[in-house]
């Protein structure tokens, strides 16, 4: 993912910001709760679209 597209993209619905998971190829939003998929490198800004995240991937998240 482009790093000048990442630092003006922001989550949809809280318009914060996103953590891009190279591995996973989504883009993260933890305030919310939700990934966005990354396919074929653009990124899917729906929220019909977006997983949640898992109390793993949060609980991960907190301890970094």
């Amino acid at each position: 993912m482009d790093k000048k597209l990442l630092t003006i993209l922001a989550c949809p619905l809280c318009k914060g910001e996103l953590v891009f998971d190279r591995e996973a190829k989504e883009l993260i939003c933890y305030p919310d709760s939700l990934a966005y998929p990354v396919r074929d490198e653009i990124p899917i800004m729906l929220q019909n679209e977006a997983r949640p995240l898992t109390p793993e991937e949060k609980a991960n998240r907190k301890k970094k």
